[in-house]
């Protein structure tokens, strides 16, 4: 299980979620929504140190990480982070 981040994903983290170097940013199971992995949950994004990193992605000294606790939600899937050019928004997809 990785992260893959496209190179826009990592120019909308930098101007929306205004991402320095060294920081963490999380991506949790959360409940609510759905997901093509999950009915009744969505992934969520926030800056959050990490308590117990399991999977970690290094992109210009920003951290990109999932915890141990949230694993379960990717199901041994990587997660591929972009964003969608017309709405501005990340998107997300699965693959194994």
């Amino acid at each position: 299980m990785k992260i893959i981040l496209s190179t826009e994903a990592m120019n909308w983290f930098k101007e929306e979620m205004e991402t320095q170097p060294g920081e963490y940013i999380r991506f949790y199971a959360r409940y609510g929504g759905s997901s093509s992995l999950h009915d009744g949950f969505s992934l969520g994004v926030t800056k959050e140190v990490p308590l117990e990193l399991s999977v970690e992605l290094v992109a210009e000294d920003v951290h990109f990480y999932i915890e141990d606790r949230d694993e379960w939600y990717f199901d041994g899937h990587d997660l591929h982070v972009n964003v969608d050019p017309d709405l501005k928004e990340l998107t997300y997809s699965y693959t194994k």
